[in-house]
């Protein structure tokens, strides 16, 4: 019997409707449009509006519209994987909000946090439980409301990210195409460097703690640039190295979308030119756990079976990874 590997066969995505541009932020914070731009490559974001809307309002947009699009009936669903930093609340899950508003009721759920790698860490877990044979469908949600912990006043932070939600949903294949191989790798010692200070258990919320503003991201833009920019790239080479694969052997890469200097430096490490690289930047920023499947979602019609492709990320933690995943179909 042949090895059952787990393949991506849809995906689908959730967009808010409200573009926050650089010109709208000039008049928010002390910035510019050619700042914002040379610096990050971003030009707008896309914001949730409306009270009471979460993080699992992206996701279950993209699972919704996922689950149409592949004609498939909530209770065929057997696991619903939800990658974010942004949870609803602190239980229950974001996976287990979605899951009830998507009507999915015979999967059991669970979320992943490691920030902007949440996403290829929660790919390589929902890989393994199709691989085992115990599981056929598999929804993977990447999605965060970074709006909810950006500090608008902060022009080293409010001018990268943006809200969005992305699914992709795996099954069996016996035929070689799927996930073949993945990196994943984290360093604590990050945390000094890109983290939310408040809020947890270490230092719970009080009037003092959201006075002091220490319920938004915290980032020490150079540091994390630094480990990034090495980590990132290293690790998508380390798993081409692995896999054998040069970089003409390279249809697609489709990097996390941080920053277009670090999505550069990464591409031409590995050797792949800038027309094989994924890069929507400019049009989300950076959505956190929701940027590689966003990627994937933009670029499906141009995706052909039997193409390598290459996800790498890294994110708070410090965490990073790479997978190489064979696409399995044709749009």
């Amino acid at each position: 019997m042949s090895k059952i590997t787990a393949a991506i066969t849809g995906v689908s995505s959730f967009l808010p409707e409200y573009i926050l541009t650089n010109k709208e932020l000039e008049k928010m914070v002390e910035t510019t449009d050619e700042w914002i731009m040379t610096r990050t490559g971003i030009r707008e974001r896309r914001i949730l509006k409306g009270e009471g809307k979460g993080t699992s309002d992206l996701g279950a947009g993209a699972v919704k519209s996922l689950l149409e699009k592949k004609g498939i009936s909530p209770n065929e669903i057997d696991l619903v994987i939800c990658a974010t930093i942004t949870p609803d609340m602190f239980f229950p899950a974001t996976a287990n909000i979605i899951s009830d508003k998507t009507g999915i009721k015979n999967a059991f759920s669970f979320d992943i946090g490691a920030a902007c790698s949440g996403f290829i860490y929660a790919l390589t877990v929902g890989t393994k439980f199709i691989e085992s044979g115990t599981h056929k469908k598999v929804i993977v949600v990447g999605a965060d409301k970074m709006s909810s912990i950006v500090d608008y006043t902060d022009r080293q932070t409010c001018v990268l990210f943006g809200d969005a939600g992305a699914a992709v949903l795996l099954e069996p294949n016996n035929e070689g195409y799927g996930i073949i191989d993945s990196l994943l790798k984290s360093d604590g010692c990050g945390r000094a460097y890109l983290h939310m200070k408040a809020g947890g258990s270490a230092r719970p919320s009080s009037h003092e703690t959201v006075d002091a503003k220490e319920h938004y991201i915290y980032q020490e833009g150079q540091s994390v640039f630094k480990f990034a920019v090495k980590n990132m790239a290293d690790v998508a080479v380390e798993i081409m190295e692995k896999n054998n694969l040069k970089s003409e052997d390279v249809a697609w890469v489709v990097p996390h979308q941080a920053n277009l200097r670090i999505i550069d430096a990464t591409a031409n490490r590995m050797g792949v030119s800038k027309e094989k690289v994924m890069i929507n930047i400019e049009r989300y920023g950076n959505t956190t756990a929701a940027t590689i499947p966003l990627c994937l979602w933009e670029w499906e019609k141009k995706m052909k079976k039997g193409d390598n492709i290459v996800l790498s990320a890294f994110g708070g933690g410090f965490t990073w990874g790479a997978v190489y995943l064979k696409w399995a179909y044709n749009s």
